[in-house]
């Protein structure tokens, strides 16, 4: 099968720009790549407590009889939000109903519930919904009976963040959905993107400010409760013409870390505020009277014009380090726990959401991407990549104190490690914990150790396993993986088992490495073509029997990740050498003429697939280096042969990456693969894997210039 211009035209090849450069290549695509996902912060907003909530799957989930215990039977609510579409297109949803509802997409009905979908509130109820690009309206109109009265709904897929944000003009850039008070007729006036809460003719919930008794407290009191002898801290910025500041109450005050009088005046410029407030029997709380001088939020807050941020209660006698407290990835001890940044409106937090598409973001494609970068600056010698793969590692070390307080405060559903999190696979947790302790070696990564021991004792003492050891996907939030063993798992349980037996020196995860491949192998291994299958289904005691590109590519990628690490002296490492042997043996028989490898290995019509060719690359690249491989002159070959074929079918000369088939689910039959997993451009799911198979192509260049005579003789 000819590729030549397969993803592209033959001109606007890499290879065709730089020859058969692998050090341009890696610079091209490492570069890229980078300016593609450039460093980003996290995003400020506010959140309301009092509103609907996300449960721990990630899906918006409410009874409104919680919150109107007293409403009548047929009376509805109708609840308003609006999500953003990058694209015209499908998206897929699940929804349960706990009552008779109507589900409204920008103003049509485009979905209702009947006896058979509101007999039973548990099931989701999985539905296919055609966004516009751009912001698209959400209404759904939920009725009371005695069955029940509310939703669930969200995103198909366990932990994928769908966010919906509140649509009101007042309210934007705050997350999740308004919602109308127990109403007996038809909205007046149907809500829609852009229209103000007013406009609507409606009292929107939850409640956007306090009411006349609350706002009759002083500011602590009212979000933190009445509490004589506690203190609080507010925080703001100020910008000064030269003019004065005067704040009343039981204070101590700071200007850029110095304590200053309770009325004073700043020089012209920005200046850091932090007022320490006591509470008294006469109230808790202070006032700002500023003239000449704007206070000014200390982050870019969303979904709120508040101007000042507080945290508390805290003991007079244990106050946190003001400086510390400014750190917005740190939490805080206060008299009553763990807390974080409040906002003076009724339970409003502030609260952090990672909208990066890939920076900082922690997730199995994206650990062998990082992985990738890093081998790349180090073959290169470029710190400009090293120091954003350290950025990005250390953002996600950095934001994990936070986000386990979110996860506890908001129900389970974060904004900043949403896999992390929620770890319920060796999908959310191993792949990029083993890119973390390999980065830790050469970067100088912060707090990654109890990262480290909470993905260890995840992958070790928790992933479900059957009675030989081997793992296994039971029970799953994301229900379609339940009961089956998938050959991707290798690689997400593998390397980081190797890389946390060095960190501990614990031998029992070496063993437990070994273990896997003998246990995969029983179940999933073709011994007839020496490849494997992707799939083992436990509830039909059957392996899929589809050779799938890189459900071949993670088993022998991760089985060179062992190899080197498994000590010379270890039981299990001849047997271990020989599966190496048998699987590099069947993927190269299935090498194409050009010198790719295809999505489905034995069926040649299926699209030449970029991840698992560079995944063999790599493996066979080590497999001579290391001498596993007996005969290593066609495997050299072979390698070298798939490198310029990647070069010419699948980089493009601004180093984008073609051919990358997408995340997966599973089939008995090769027509999924083939017809559905379509290739995916600049996927993460390959572009890091083809940095690493350049690098140990390179390593392997300069092994054969050193081995020739020795080779030639093998």
């Amino acid at each position: 099968m000819s590729h030549t211009g397969y993803y592209f035209d033959d001109k606007q090849s890499l290879a065709g720009r730089i020859g058969g450069s692998v050090d341009e290549t890696l610079s091209v695509v490492a570069d890229h790549y980078m300016a593609l996902n450039p460093r980003g912060d996290v995003t400020f907003r506010a959140f309301s407590q009092r509103g609907i909530q996300r449960a721990d799957d990630y899906r918006y989930d409410v009874d409104f009889n919680s919150f109107f215990p007293d409403a009548q039977d047929e009376e509805c609510v109708f609840a308003w939000s609006k999500m953003w579409s990058g694209a015209d297109g499908e998206m897929m949803f699940d929804l349960n109903c706990y009552g008779p509802m109507e589900l409204f997409l920008n103003g049509e009905m485009v979905w209702k519930s009947n006896i058979f979908t509101e007999r039973d509130p548990e099931k989701y109820n999985r539905i296919s919904l055609s966004l516009k690009q751009g912001w698209n309206s959400f209404v759904i109109r939920a009725k009371k009976t005695c069955g029940g009265f509310g939703w669930k709904f969200g995103s198909w897929i366990g932990k994928h963040p769908y966010v919906f944000m509140m649509p009101s003009v007042e309210r934007e850039g705050q997350e999740g959905w308004l919602f109308t008070l127990p109403v007996s007729k038809e909205l007046e006036l149907f809500p829609v993107d852009g229209l103000s809460e007013k406009e609507t003719g409606v009292a929107w919930n939850p409640a956007i400010g306090w009411s006349e008794p609350e706002q009759a407290l002083g500011n602590c009191a009212r979000i933190f409760g009445a509490q004589t002898g506690k203190t609080a801290i507010g925080w703001t910025k100020l910008e000064s013409t030269g003019g004065t500041v005067a704040i009343s109450g039981s204070v101590r005050v700071f200007c850029d870390g110095a304590e200053v009088d309770a009325v004073f005046k700043p020089t012209a410029g920005m200046h850091d505020l932090m007022v320490i407030c006591t509470g008294t029997e006469a109230g808790w709380g202070f006032d700002l009277t500023l003239e000449g001088v704007e206070a000014i939020c200390p982050c870019d807050l969303q979904g709120s014009t508040a101007n000042m941020l507080f945290a508390g209660p805290f003991d007079p006698e244990r106050l946190p380090d003001l400086e510390t407290l400014k750190d917005f990835f740190a939490v805080h001890e206060t008299a009553e726990g763990l807390g974080y940044w409040r906002i003076d409106a009724p339970d409003t937090w502030l609260r952090l959401y990672n909208e990066n598409p890939l920076f900082g973001q922690w997730n199995y494609p994206l650990g062998v991407t990082i992985y990738g970068l890093l081998h790349t600056a180090e073959a290169l010698g470029s710190q400009e990549i090293k120091d954003y793969v350290r950025d990005h590692v250390q953002f996600c070390c950095s934001t994990w104190p936070y986000a386990q307080w979110d996860r506890d405060t908001f129900g389970g559903a974060t904004h900043v490690h949403n896999l992390l999190a929620g770890i319920d696979s060796l999908d959310d947790c191993g792949s990029f914990g083993s890119c973390m302790l390999e980065v830790a070696k050469y970067c100088d990564i912060k707090d990654y150790e109890p990262i480290a021991h909470l993905v260890g004792d995840y992958i070790f003492n928790r992933q479900d396993r059957f009675e030989d050891g081997t793992f296994y996907r039971r029970d799953m939030m994301h229900a379609f993986h339940n009961m089956t063993m998938w050959a991707d798992d290798l690689y997400m349980s593998v390397p980081y088992l190797c890389r946390y037996y060095q960190l501990t020196g614990d031998a029992r995860y070496i063993d437990d490495a070994a273990n896997q491949f003998l246990g995969f192998k029983k179940r999933l291994y073709l011994p007839e073509q020496k490849i494997m299958s992707h799939v083992y289904d436990l509830n039909r005691k059957l392996a899929t029997g589809v050779p799938w590109g890189r459900g071949n590519g993670w088993p022998l990628f991760s089985l060179s990740e062992l190899l080197a690490v498994l000590p010379e002296t270890h039981q299990k490492r001849t047997e271990l050498v020989t599966f190496f042997r048998d699987l590099c043996e069947g993927v190269l028989a299935l090498q194409d003429e050009e010198g790719m490898w295809h999505q489905v290995l034995t069926h040649y019509e299926s699209y030449p697939e970029t991840s698992c060719t560079s995944m063999f690359i790599y493996a066979f690249s080590r497999g001579i280096r290391f001498g596993w491989l007996e005969n290593p002159a066609p495997y050299a070959d072979a390698a070298q042969k798939a490198w310029t074929a990647i070069n010419r079918v699948s980089i493009d000369r601004d180093g984008n990456v073609h051919g990358v088939c997408r995340g997966s689910e599973f089939s008995f039959s090769p027509d999924y693969y083939i017809n559905d997993l379509l290739p995916r451009l600049n996927d993460t799911h390959g572009m890091g894997i083809v940095l690493l198979a350049g690098v140990e192509l390179n390593k392997l260049n300069a092994f054969c210039e050193t081995s020739v005579i020795r080779l030639q003789e093998t």
